[in-house]
């Protein structure tokens, strides 16, 4: 679910938490150094400084995603083209079951044109689809076979989750009250701007006389100053909003019915079998909505650098391989492991993953997708998650434990949010955590990029935002130094992090502790110690015939 790795603008706000803002000292704060730019950003000038006789190679990064803005200004030099595609010949030319995937594939679409946008979430899909087979019946669990143990004790959680939910179910009469209240708040101000948009600092500088005027520019800026996001939109706030109330309706029906077909109806695929696997369509894009996040991530990566446009990614040689995946509503494992074959089946040498839930009942479809592409080489970079959460000891999928074997994958980097101290602190307040499961940090707050329609550009912040930064770093390394193996990328990443040395703030408690409390390395990326230990190293990759799937 993409929804959960982007910062909510209120508490009501579950999408999109972005602003459209005029260049200011924090843009690309995140690309750089503490001590000469008095930033905790990744001293990307620097690295470049070490390498800038060096040549490179060109690296595929795979964004696993909610789709990208391909006409984009910044992105259209750096998408991947399949190079044995024909474009829009309706043929599969390279006889890879998938017709006319020129910039990669949209896993969540129909072979009629059509695109899921919004789906359920999975506890309640676990819910009911097992519902039958495990309600109030005596199960002897030592009878179970693991993955039997497996998916019973996760229907047990879904169940939990469920009527505690039921218990403190959002009050919609009052959400649909708020969002009237904006509407109306929202005319009137258009009517004073004279314009469709404005922003908080807009409306913060507006001295009205009027009291109806006054009113409506309390409501906005109590919700955004609340969540210290005045350069926010109005537009972000009521379209938030109104997006928000609707996910909570498709909660409250899956209360007492099974949630829509929202995939099956458009993909048509027999979702039991996996090797029912050539669907969907070549649609990476859809609509601005949609490809919001996907942009945004892919931009962070490698948006073109040096041309005087927007921004500058932190790859200068990738191209960006795009898998439509992720649907607003939780991303379905099948998809999921398909995608990261595809992936691998094609090229990629790294894979970002910016999504997560907390089931997945098809688990092991995704971890023998994890074990091909380490069979192959292949680096999975994944977001943490925004909830606040240790996940040592709570749910969070996909991750690198397998659930057959338990085994951890080695080609896996797991990524939590930092920032800055003029941000908010080192570490961003709403960042998973945990000693075991988080690997590094990496920059995840007010981080500026690409987002989709007219070449613009803005700020999102989340674990979303981090783990693009880690999966361009990878990209950047194995660039200058090709003969890395997956393993070694994630050693240089994770040994070559900057150590904080001073306290931060534990994301759920607020308690003081040190970095290291809270992550295995304890540090936050660093792109310059990054390329001076790679270059230290000799080379492990080994060139594997691919195997297909």
């Amino acid at each position: 679910m993409i929804s959960r790795f982007l910062i909510p603008v209120t508490i009501f706000l579950s999408i999109n938490s972005f602003a459209q803002t005029e260049a200011s000292t924090t843009n690309g704060w995140h690309l750089k150094d503490n001590v000469t730019d008095s930033f905790y950003g990744i001293s990307l000038d620097k690295a470049y400084e070490f390498v800038k006789n060096k040549k490179s190679k060109t690296v595929i990064v795979a964004v696993i995603d909610s789709g990208i803005d391909t006409l984009h200004e910044d992105l259209k030099p750096v998408l991947w083209r399949n190079p044995k595609e024909i474009p829009n010949n309706n043929k599969d030319d390279d006889k890879n079951g998938f017709v006319d995937d020129i910039f990669g594939w949209n896993f969540i679409g129909g072979k009629n044109g059509a695109n899921v946008t919004v789906d359920s979430y999975e506890r309640d899909r676990v819910y009911f689809k097992f519902k039958n087979q495990f309600e109030n019946k005596k199960i002897n669990i030592d009878s179970l076979n693991k993955n039997e143990k497996y998916l019973y004790e996760m229907w047990l959680r879904a169940e939990s989750e469920k009527l505690s939910a039921e218990t403190n179910s959002v009050d919609m009469g009052m959400l649909i009250m708020l969002l009237s209240t904006l509407q109306e708040s929202d005319s009137t101000l258009k009517n004073i701007f004279k314009k469709e948009i404005f922003t908080g600092v807009e409306l913060n500088q507006l001295k009205p006389e009027d009291i109806a005027v006054k009113k409506a520019q309390s409501v906005f800026l109590n919700l955004m100053k609340m969540n210290n996001a005045l350069e926010a939109t109005n537009k972000e706030f009521v379209d938030g909003l109104s997006e928000y109330i609707e996910s909570e309706k498709r909660k409250t029906e899956s209360k007492t019915n099974a949630p829509k077909s929202y995939r099956s109806d458009v993909v048509a695929d027999n979702y039991s079998d996996f090797n029912d696997k050539n669907y969907g369509n070549n649609n990476v894009f859809v609509d601005n909505k949609s490809a919001f996040h996907g942009t945004h991530v892919s931009g962070i990566i490698a948006a073109k650098r040096n041309n005087n446009l927007g921004i500058d990614g932190i790859a200068d040689n990738v191209k960006i391989m795009t898998l439509r995946a992720v649907p607003d509503g939780d991303e379905h494992d099948k998809d999921i492991a398909l995608a990261i074959r595809y992936a691998v089946d094609n090229g990629a040498q790294i894979i970002n993953m910016s999504f997560g839930k907390s089931f997945s009942p098809e688990k092991y479809w995704v971890d023998e997708a994890v074990e091909y592409a380490n069979k192959n080489g292949v680096l999975l970079v994944h977001a943490a998650g925004n909830d606040a959460k240790n996940i040592d000891s709570v749910s969070n999928f996909p991750n690198p434990i397998s659930q057959i074997q338990n085994k951890k994958a080695t080609n896996w980097i797991t990524v939590g949010a930092s920032g800055d101290n003029k941000l908010g602190g080192i570490v961003a307040n709403f960042s998973n955590f945990g000693k075991q499961e988080v690997d590094v940090f990496a920059p995840g707050v007010k981080i500026y990029s690409t987002i989709p329609g007219g070449n613009t550009y803005g700020n999102a912040q989340g674990t979303s935002m981090a783990s693009p930064v880690v999966a361009g770093l990878a990209a950047f390394v194995l660039s200058y130094f090709p003969n890395l193996s997956a393993e070694q990328l994630k050693y240089v990443i994770e040994n070559s992090s900057s150590v904080v040395n001073t306290k931060i703030i534990k994301p759920d408690t607020g308690v003081e502790m040190n970095l290291n409390e809270i992550s295995k390395t304890g540090g936050i990326i660093n792109a310059y110690e990054a390329i001076k230990l790679a270059a230290q190293l000799k080379g492990e990759r080994v060139s594997k015939p691919l195997k297909g799937f």
